[in-house]
């Protein structure tokens, strides 16, 4: 089976940091000009902003762990990341309506319904 999860995550973490910068490039030009140390304080919006592009890079290092397994593991991706994922999603969504975080669900769903999914490890 084609193995795309672990991609889509990275497409939609560059794509959502690319919509960051572009959106955002006033107050993100403002952090380098301040000299990027400690220039968030209390404004909420540069807080706002430090948040959605770091959402981004997450996003991408999960992905390609995601790729990774997918590409690795014979017993599937973990049940519990499909729901993680899910979850997140369902969040975002009540929280956002108007918002990407609509593009989780066809991951988070294919987690879900893929045969042999991993079961979590007991450590």
């Amino acid at each position: 089976m084609k193995q795309w999860i672990g991609r889509w995550l990275i497409g939609v973490a560059v794509i959502h940091t690319v919509f960051g910068v572009v959106v955002f490039g006033k107050e993100l030009l403002g952090i380098v000009q301040r000299g990027v140390f400690d220039t968030v304080g209390t404004d909420p919006m540069t807080g706002a902003v430090v948040w959605f592009v770091l959402f981004g890079a997450v996003l991408f290092i999960c992905g390609q762990a995601v790729s990774r397994l997918e590409a690795s593991s014979p017993a599937g991706l973990p049940k519990g990341m499909g729901w993680s994922l899910l979850a997140l999603g369902v969040l975002g969504v009540v929280l956002m309506p108007a918002s990407g975080f609509w593009l989780v669900f066809p991951p988070a769903i294919a987690m879900l319904v893929k045969r042999g999914g991993a079961k979590p490890a007991l450590v």
